[in-house]
């Protein structure tokens, strides 16, 4: 496996050998073996937290070594780390908590009709957990990241698949957590990485391997889908696969801010050169001067905008032939022109269509409605409301939905507002009124997914509740205490939060 800068094409060094399948079944053998040791919430909470500072602590050869990779620039990289280990203690908090096991009692009654036993129920980790890591986000959606914090905070020791776009980055990385698990007592192998895309393969379809987690591509993520939909048993596969972000613009909000919005487009899908999974990937504009207001503001400053780095060739590649693709359709124009650009960069641009042409255009205006990663996105100008349904009709699931409302609109709970959240709502995970979707904050109600194919399920990456993908229910049924788990005791020897005989019950200071 080798290092390469995106920026000048050269390789700058062996990170190591891709793994072959004994490699696979000797890392998920190890991380099994290792399992036991994080049933223990103080263990793996002190891990987590050991995590966030073995990072810190790395955190400049990181941050040098992912910009060097990625040329996704030193401030946003410093940006990324500290989201990274604010995600890893989050998560620690989470465990330690315990309010992610749900326990749940319900005491015998046999009064009630039927009878009722004594039912006592909480959530255990699933095993080994396969992650696919990022190529776009380097930290926070690649070996430390969300994915791998969860299932650690939920009891499952994690394969992480590296990323072929930032070997060396995965390595130190994966380094700072190993040395975090020897701190916390650990088995080092709670934590490991392979590298090579027949590793990925093998990894998905390892028998030990309980859940995977994958964020990239919709090609990528459907075949690794299907092959654990195929294995003899059958395993969650939690994908972020493809977003297109629709943001609708009303009128009222085109007339009283055009510029301004403009402006907030421009900055939102030219973030990391275009290649968040939320950047906005289409845009209902209104037709009119109040639309156009809107376009030549977002043109003038894509004008300006400089050319960027995009992750690798490959993908600087696949951009340019989607947009020369896209461009040729008829009745779309591209006023600001997105491409390659000198010296291994893309320029950022955009592409302008009839919002009519989406709904009754054919299959061919099919492909204005998928993603193309990178810096560019479709103006879909609008003469009525009702364009914007019937175009709205078409779009598969995303991440997000975005709105922008008249300073009048979002003051009743009816009328256009109130019918535009409704419609978009079954299409995305995250409904945004007057801002931009790039961005995504950690936080306990963050719900990071959608409806296919932003996500292969409805669970979310990002927020407190992503522990529960790593999670199954168990319910003990009139068994003796002294064979119960000690979650499951009636004196909540661990101060778990939990529900007993339908009450609430927080733990007992202590």
């Amino acid at each position: 496996m080798w290092s390469v800068d995106p920026r000048t094409g050269q390789q700058r060094e062996q990170v190591g050998l891709e793994a072959t399948a004994a490699d696979v079944d000797a890392a998920v053998r190890a991380a099994e073996a290792a399992r036991e040791q994080l049933a223990d919430r103080a263990a793996r909470t002190a891990l987590l937290r050991a995590a966030a500072a073995q990072l810190e602590a790395a955190g400049e050869e990181i941050v040098r070594t992912a910009d060097a990779e990625t040329a996704l620039g030193e401030a946003r990289l410093r940006g990324e780390l500290a989201r990274t280990t604010g995600q890893l203690r989050a998560f620690a908090d989470e465990a330690e908590d315990g309010g992610h096991l749900g326990v749940i009692i319900d005491h015998a009654d046999p009064s009630l009709t039927p009878p009722r036993p004594d039912l006592r129920r909480y959530r255990i980790p699933l095993g080994v957990v396969a992650v696919y890591a990022a190529s776009n986000f380097p930290l926070a959606f690649s070996v430390p990241g969300g994915d791998t914090a969860s299932a650690l905070a939920a009891g499952c020791p994690v394969v992480v698949k590296a990323h072929p776009d930032h070997p060396a980055t995965s390595e130190l990385c994966a380094a700072a957590l190993r040395r975090a698990a020897a701190e916390a007592g650990l088995d080092a192998n709670v934590v490991s990485v392979v590298h090579g895309f027949e590793a990925g393969v093998e990894l998905v379809q390892h028998p030990l391997v309980a859940a995977a987690g994958f964020t990239g591509s919709v090609r990528g993520g459907r075949a690794l889908f299907d092959a654990a939909a195929a294995r003899p048993v059958p395993i969650p596969f939690h994908g972020e696969l493809g977003s297109l972000n629709p943001v609708v613009v009303t009128r009222a909000a085109a007339e009283e801010r055009a510029e301004s919005i403009g402006a907030g487009l421009a900055g939102s899908m030219t973030l990391g050169t275009g290649q968040f999974c939320t950047k906005p990937g289409l845009v209902f504009t209104p037709a009119g001067a109040a639309g156009d207001r809107l376009v030549k503001s977002l043109a003038e400053r894509l004008a300006q905008a400089p050319e960027g780095i995009m992750l690798d060739a490959r993908m600087r590649e696949a951009f340019a032939d989607g947009v020369a693709s896209r461009s040729r359709l008829a009745e779309v124009q591209a006023p600001v022109a997105a491409g390659r650009g000198g010296n291994g960069g893309v320029t950022a641009g955009f592409l302008t269509v009839p919002a009519g042409r989406l709904a009754d255009g054919g299959e061919e205006y099919a492909l204005l409605l998928e993603e193309c990663f990178g810096p560019v996105t479709v103006i879909a100008r609008y003469q009525e409301p009702a364009e914007v349904s019937a175009a709205l009709q078409r779009l598969g699931g995303s991440l997000t939905a975005t709105v922008h409302l008249g300073d009048g609109e979002g003051r009743e709970s009816g009328g256009e507002a109130a019918r535009l959240l409704a419609e978009l709502r079954p299409r995305a995970g995250r409904l945004l009124v007057n801002g931009w979707p790039t961005g995504v904050a950690v936080a306990p109600a963050q719900h990071h997914g959608g409806p296919y194919p932003a996500t292969t399920t409805t669970s979310t990456s990002v927020g407190a509740t992503a522990i529960e993908r790593w999670l199954r229910p168990v319910v003990y049924q009139d068994t003796p205490e002294a064979l119960l788990p000690p979650e499951l005791h009636d004196d909540n020897p661990l101060r778990l939060p939990r529900r007993v005989d339908g009450r609430r019950e927080e733990p007992a200071a202590g």
